[in-house]
């Protein structure tokens, strides 16, 4: 998982999840693979990318990813 791009969404706000994700993901369009951390508290962000990707047709998988902090993960298709 390391040599994938990763956006790290600890301390984002519900409000600016769908900007922060379409800049990381226009910036990565060239990559197969990249990982969005969203820990594991309320769900409230990670509730927003799975809006988000839904919303956009990304394909996308949950997965614990060990050696993070806080391991609760999305990984999303790009190709």
């Amino acid at each position: 998982m390391n040599n994938i791009p990763q956006l790290d969404l600890h301390g984002a706000v519900e409000e600016e999840v769908f900007d922060l994700l379409d800049r990381f993901l226009r910036d990565h369009r060239d990559q197969e693979q990249a990982l969005i951390i969203v820990g594991r508290g309320k769900g409230i962000i990670k509730k927003k990318v799975i809006e988000y990707l839904e919303l956009t047709a990304y394909p996308w998988s949950y997965e614990r990813v060990k050696g993070l902090e806080n391991t609760g993960a999305l990984v999303i298709d790009l190709y």
